[in-house]
């Protein structure tokens, strides 16, 4: 169907699970808004979705650009590289499950702040050799960009804010270049070739550096939310009837964290059937959280949390060539977070079980914007 976007921008909008992995692995459907989107000449200056629609990164990428861009950064987010992070990830995380065990009996934490967030955010952070007095400002400055609401004024002043940090970052990497992802881009990929340009370069940072924590932070906390809403699935648990990997995918399959990720254009006209077209240069954005409810797909309750399911079939992570680098990172800090939290912590309980925690207001990730926890009932 045919949605307005901030703008206003008409597009369209897929949900449907089988035809978000039709669109995702269709070569008819670029990423590459200066290539195939007429529309672009009309942008307006502080349009909120432009730190995302108009960066020039993999993320944007069409064809073998996209596949040249994608070589360079996928060996360091292998299953295998990514597996030899585990002790850092678990070291990070007993850190702040030990302060959470440490408040007193009665008190109570947002989960999100004092685990999901700086977990994710110190995970990425190491890997990219983000100074630890950047980290913060940065953070917020990203968080700042997900929320499509802010007038054109306010939305030019958080894309200034986003890039005089990451220019600072860049700056001091190439002051003081180390073992890290961000280093490494500064180089150039093979020999002969020219380094990236700044420009690519930051907003790659922005790309590999937002998603690189936003994902973790709204699935760890949506599964702790599950999981306190529906305890008979802890037992489970430690029945050995499931396990924590049936209760990330499950989190994934009915809360994926990212909703959408703008835009798509169709490279040529793209008939979809029923009488549904999608004319050539028309912008598209796909509901990836969507897919896993999908009826057609799941029609057992599939807006219910139930990790016993068989089928956890879902596109969290997209598909097709733009599937998420960063998948099996999140994946490892979700079952990292939710097993060192539950098993520290067997008592845990919703500070507020009767109310729904307001969202984050975004239409590009999804999650709660806090989540309160007795860590340690009284």
């Amino acid at each position: 169907m045919l949605v307005e976007l901030p703008g206003p921008l008409n597009a369209w909008s897929v949900t449907r699970y089988s035809v978000i992995q039709a669109l995702t692995g269709d070569p008819r459907v670029s990423r590459d808004p200066r290539r195939h989107w007429p529309g672009l000449a009309d942008v307006p200056e502080g349009w909120p979705l432009a730190p995302h629609v108009l960066r020039q990164n993999l993320g944007t990428a069409y064809g073998e650009e996209h596949r040249r861009s994608r070589r360079r950064i996928a060996p360091s987010f292998s299953p295998r590289r990514i597996e030899q992070m585990r002790p850092q990830v678990q070291a990070t995380t007993d850190r702040l499950v030990e302060a959470l065990a440490a408040l007193p009996p009665g008190a109570t934490a947002d989960v999100r702040q004092a685990l999901a967030l700086p977990l994710t955010m110190t995970v990425i952070c190491d890997l990219f050799g983000v100074p630890h007095q950047m980290r913060e400002k940065l953070g917020t400055a990203i968080d700042a960009v997900l929320d499509q609401s802010v007038d054109p004024e306010r939305a030019m002043a958080i894309y200034a804010e986003v890039h005089n940090r990451l220019t600072e970052l860049l700056q001091y990497k190439k002051e003081y270049p180390a073992a890290d992802l961000t280093s490494d881009l500064l180089l150039p990929s093979e020999p002969g070739d020219e380094p990236m340009p700044d420009p690519v370069l930051l907003d790659t940072l922005f790309l590999m550096i937002g998603a690189g924590y936003e994902t973790g932070v709204n699935l760890i906390t949506s599964a702790v939310q599950a999981l306190l809403i529906h305890p008979e699935n802890l037992t489970r648990i430690r029945e050995g009837s499931i396990s924590w990997h049936d209760v990330v995918e499950e989190t994934l399959r009915v809360e994926g964290p990212i909703m959408h990720l703008p835009m798509r254009y169709a490279v040529e006209d793209i008939d979809l059937g029923e009488g549904v077209v999608i004319g050539k240069g028309d912008p598209i954005i796909i509901g990836f959280a969507a897919a896993g409810r999908d009826p057609e797909l799941h029609p057992d309750r599939p807006e219910q949390f139930d990790p016993t399911r068989t089928s956890k079939e879902h596109l969290a992570f997209g598909h097709g060539p733009h599937f998420c680098l960063g998948a099996h990172l999140a994946r490892l800090e979700a079952e990292v977070a939710l097993t060192t939290l539950f098993n520290h912590l067997p008592d845990l309980a919703l500070a507020h079980p009767r109310e729904d925690p307001a969202r984050v207001p975004s239409f590009i990730v999804t999650g709660p914007v806090a989540l309160e926890i007795v860590p340690r009932p009284a």
